[in-house]
């Protein structure tokens, strides 16, 4: 399947808006961003195939995110 076109992560931040500065943790945090955004497309990919709906399949892969939250409302 193809690789995601967009898979670039972001420069991360801190609640505070300061980058993240830990090179270990950019590094976990860009290998888990590169493999949802495969994982995504793989899964689009295959929904298409299937003959779904592409603006469907988005929205659903959007609301998916949306759903996600804090398990730690604690640690600010």
């Amino acid at each position: 399947m193809a690789h995601p076109p967009d898979a670039k992560p972001p420069v991360w931040r801190r609640p505070d808006g300061a980058p993240v500065s830990c090179v270990e943790k950019i590094k976990v945090l860009n290998d888990n961003y590169r493999e949802l955004a495969q994982l995504a497309q793989d899964a689009f990919e295959d929904a298409l195939l299937m003959e779904c709906d592409e603006a469907q399949v988005k929205q659903a892969l959007h609301e998916l995110v949306d759903s996600l939250h804090d398990p730690y409302p604690n640690r600010k």
